[in-house]
C-alpha cells in the first residue's frame, strides 16, 4: 500500500465551497458554506460580498475572545461540535504572527484556524533491536477512537511553552516524568492541511525523539488510552505501510522517525516525494 497515501490523505484540503474568514483585514482561515448561515446566525458575524468577518463590535482581542467562547458552547449545545474543550487554540494570518483572537481548540476546524501539536516518538533499544511504544486510544475518545496513536501526543494550547505543554503531556499520557521528559530531542516537524468533519486548516506538528529505559512502561493518567504496546520497529513499519490503524497524522511523524533512523531509505519508492512533502 506504500507510506504515500497516508500524506496524501492528509493534505486533502481544497478552498472549493469554502468562504474565507478575515478578521482585521487579514485571512486567516476558510469556512464551508454548509456553515455560514449557521455562523451568522449568532450575531458575532457578518458575511461580506467575498468573506465573513466579525462584526464592528468586536474589534479588540478580548471582544473576539468572549463571542469566540459563547459561539463555540452554542456550538457545542446545538450539536454541530461533539463537546467543548475549553481549551484555546489561536486564529492567525500565519504560523508566525501574532494570535488575532482565541477560539475553542474543538471549533477550530470550522474557522480555518492554524492548529500546531505535539507529538513524541518513544522508543527503546534493545539487544533485539529498536522497538517503539504505541498506544491505543481510548474506544470513549470523540476522535479516532480505539486507533493507535504515538506514546505522547497532544495539541498546544495558548499561553503555554512547548517545552512546558510537553512536559504536561508526557506525565498526563504516558507517566514520564519530567525528569525523563527532559531527554526528548526536538527533531523538527511536520505540516499539512486536511479537511476535517468541520472544516480544513492546516496543522504544524512538532516532533520529538526520546529514548526510553528498556525497563519502563507506560501508564495513562488522564483516562485518554485504552493500553500500550512495546512493538518491534519492524512490525510499526509494517502497520504503517500497510494498514490505516493508526491515527492519521501518526503516520506521518512517524514516517520521518523511519527516515532520519534508516528505515526508510533513498532507494525506496518515492523517496524523494515523501520526504519533500512532510514540511
Amino acid at each position: 500500500m506504500g507510506y504515500l497515501r497516508h500524506i496524501n490523505e492528509c493534505n486533502n484540503f481544497t478552498t472549493e465551497n469554502k468562504t474565507a474568514f478575515v478578521i482585521d483585514g487579514r485571512h486567516v482561515g476558510w469556512i464551508r458554506n454548509e456553515f455560514v448561515s449557521y455562523i451568522c446566525e449568532s450575531n458575532f458575524f457578518i458575511k461580506n460580498e467575498n468573506s465573513l468577518s466579525f462584526k464592528s463590535d468586536y474589534a479588540t482581542f478580548e471582544s473576539r475572545n468572549s463571542a469566540m467562547e459563547q459561539f463555540g458552547k452554542k456550538a457545542y449545545v446545538d450539536k454541530i461540535s461533539n463537546i467543548f474543550m475549553n481549551e484555546a487554540f489561536t486564529i492567525r494570518e500565519t504560523a508566525y504572527s501574532a494570535p488575532l483572537c482565541l477560539v475553542d481548540r474543538s471549533i477550530a476546524s470550522i474557522f480555518g484556524a492554524i492548529g500546531f501539536g505535539q507529538h513524541l516518538n518513544g522508543y527503546v533499544k534493545t539487544d533485539t533491536g529498536l522497538k517503539m511504544w504505541i498506544a491505543r486510544r481510548s474506544y470513549k475518545k470523540g476522535f479516532y477512537a480505539g486507533k493507535l496513536d504515538h506514546i505522547v501526543a497532544g495539541g498546544l494550547p495558548y499561553g503555554i511553552s512547548l517545552e512546558e505543554n510537553l512536559y504536561k503531556e508526557c506525565i498526563e499520557e504516558a507517566n514520564i516524568k519530567k525528569e525523563l521528559a527532559r531527554n526528548a530531542r526536538s527533531v523538527g516537524v511536520v505540516r499539512y492541511k486536511h479537511d476535517y468533519r468541520l472544516g480544513g486548516s492546516e496543522d504544524i506538528l512538532y516532533c520529538y525523539d526520546l529514548e526510553l529505559p528498556e525497563d519502563f512502561v507506560p501508564k495513562c493518567n488522564d483516562d485518554e488510552v485504552e493500553e500500550f504496546y512495546l512493538l518491534d520497529i519492524e512490525e510499526v513499519v509494517d502497520i504503517v505501510k500497510n494498514s490505516d490503524e493508526f491515527k492519521l497524522n501518526c503516520n506521518l511523524v512517524i514516517i520521518d522517525f523511519l527516515i532520519r533512523h534508516g528505515y526508510i531509505k533513498p532507494e525506496d519508492e518515492n523517496y524523494l516525494e515523501i520526504v519533500s512533502r512532510l514540511s
